[in-house]
Order: C-alpha cells, then sequence, then structure tokens
C-alpha cells in the first residue's frame, strides 16, 4: 500500500512548569509537519488518557495541558514520544476526519482599504494598497489574476490563535505555488473585526477589531467568533473553525456580501458545511486532484 513520508528530525520535548508539556515538530511550518502534529493530536484525543486537559495543536507543533496529579508529565511524554514514532509515515487509508466549509470573502471592500490606506507610513509601499503590492511581489501581472489564486484552491486551518478564534490557514497548493507576503513594518492600531488578511504563508479572518500586521485583502461577512452564540453554527461553541477545517475563501460581490450580512443580523446564517475524509497521503501525492475533490464536494 502507498504511504507518504513524514519522516522528520526527531520532535523536542518541553516542559511548562507542572501543567504543560511543549512539542516543537519543526522548526519551519510544512505540510507534512502540521498533518504529522494533526495526526498525533487525533490519535491522542481518541485514546481519553486519563488526566490529559487540553490538546492544542499548531502549524508545526503542538501543546498539551496535563492534570499532574492524574498524570506525570514525563509518562505523557513516553506516550507521545510512542504516538510520534507510529506517524512517521501515513498510508493510503489514513484519514483525518474533517470538514469542508464554504467562507465567501468580499475582496478589495472599501472598510479594509480605508483601514489600510490611514496606516501607508508603516507599509513596506506606501504608494500600493496591500493587494497591488502583494500581486507585485508574488509575480502576478494585476490584481484580479492575485484574487482568483487567493480564492482558488483550499486552505487547511493549522491552528486557532493569537486572539481567540483566529484561524491560521496554510492554503492547499504545492510550495511553488504558496503566496508569501511580510507583514507590516510596524503593526496598525486598527484592523476591521472579520478582515481577511495575509502574513507569511498564511490567511487569517480577525474574529475581532484591534491591532494587527498582516496584509488586509478583503473583508468576510459572517463572523469566525461568537460570544452570543447566535448563529446556529456557534451553538457548540463560541468560535467557528477548528484545526483540520479546510476552508475555501470564495470571491464575492457587494450583492452577496450585503445579502450575508442580513442573514447573520436576523440571526438565520449558516455556513455551507461538508463532511470530508481527508487522506493526507493522497493530497501530498496529487495536491490539484483533491482540491478538485474538495471543491466538488463542497459544491454539489
Amino acid at each position: 500500500m502507498a504511504t507518504a513520508s513524514l519522516e522528520l528530525p526527531p520532535a523536542h520535548y518541553h516542559f511548562g512548569a507542572d501543567e504543560f508539556v511543549f512539542v516543537e515538530i519543526a522548526q519551519a511550518m510544512s505540510l507534512e509537519a502540521n498533518f504529522k502534529a494533526m495526526t498525533i493530536t487525533a490519535a491522542l484525543r481518541d485514546q481519553h488518557l486519563d488526566g490529559i486537559v487540553d490538546i492544542c495543536p499548531s502549524n508545526a507543533s503542538y501543546m498539551i495541558r496535563v492534570d499532574p496529579d492524574r498524570l506525570h508529565p514525563a509518562e505523557l511524554v513516553e506516550h507521545l514520544q510512542g504516538l510520534e514514532r507510529s506517524a512517521t509515515s501515513l498510508s493510503a487509508d489514513h484519514v483525518l476526519h474533517t470538514r469542508v466549509v464554504d467562507v465567501p470573502v468580499l475582496y478589495d471592500d472599501p472598510w479594509t482599504r480605508e483601514t489600510l490606506l490611514r496606516f501607508r507610513d508603516r507599509h513596506q509601499d506606501p504608494d500600493a494598497t496591500d493587494l497591488e503590492y502583494a500581486a507585485r511581489i508574488n509575480g502576478f501581472e494585476d490584481v484580479q489574476r492575485f484574487i482568483s489564486a487567493l480564492s482558488g484552491a483550499p486552505y487547511i486551518v493549522t491552528m486557532i490563535g493569537f486572539v481567540p478564534g483566529l484561524p491560521f490557514c496554510y492554503q492547499l497548493v504545492s510550495p511553488d505555488r504558496q503566496i508569501e507576503v511580510p507583514k507590516y513594518v510596524r503593526p496598525r492600531t486598527d484592523t476591521p473585526e472579520r478582515a481577511f488578511g495575509f502574513g507569511g504563508a498564511f490567511a487569517v479572518i480577525y474574529p475581532v477589531r484591534g491591532a494587527g500586521g498582516y496584509q488586509l485583502f478583503g473583508l468576510a461577512p459572517a463572523p469566525v467568533f461568537d460570544l452570543s452564540q447566535t448563529l446556529p453554527d456557534f451553538a457548540d461553541s463560541i468560535v467557528f473553525p477548528k484545526p483540520g477545517d479546510v476552508l475555501r475563501y470564495r470571491a464575492i460581490d457587494q450583492t452577496e456580501f450585503d445579502q450575508v450580512r442580513t442573514e447573520v443580523e436576523r440571526g438565520t446564517f449558516r455556513y455551507r458545511i461538508r463532511e470530508f475524509e481527508f487522506k493526507p497521503a493522497e493530497f501530498l501525492a496529487d495536491p490539484d486532484a483533491v482540491n478538485s475533490e474538495l471543491l466538488e464536494v463542497l459544491y454539489r
């Protein structure tokens, strides 16, 4: 049976006082490192090990909170090392059970444009918008072709963090097609709620208004964070995205943006969600074929 290699240097294990174990799988983010982190944390979650308080996967690492009165952190490390040894390769039938979600985004919207223009003194190119700058340094002929690349292939949620509910998302394309941009030279003191931003190779949606340093490309009409849990998709959690989710940041126009905002304000909005059995080995072997399947499942 075909396999995909997740051979990486041995992970580094660190203790955080008495309650935390931090595991660094790799120093650099890659899909292989993230798949390994998700594989290990998913297996640990399924084992329901007594003493585990919380499991937090990240881009190329993960952290476990443990109750030392029930499970000694050193014993946990031995257990995690065993899981690491079993996760060095992915068989063709290895599955990550996930969700594929349609996330509408109004690219080059008036709100983030107004914001970014107020902070040009903090940007690498004060004479260009964030989209214009990012398109140029990534080799695209114009902004529209750049937006097509941003919205064309889906992204995997590699972690939730920075502020509650913010999904870090890595586009599911080959390394030579990864879009990369630097953060602002100095952070902004203002970023609209639901802004679609990009920093390094990661796309994010800012869950609340606040400071930020990622390039601003658009605005999502629907939230990723709902403290009141008013919307149906937030019934079980104030945060909608989960690590391992696959999000498609679909480009929309102003009319659809306004329609979605109306549904959000009425409390009737629902994300388009499809369950999917994601096979990392198949993706690593043929990313474009798996992406086509993901979009077919999402919109059928």
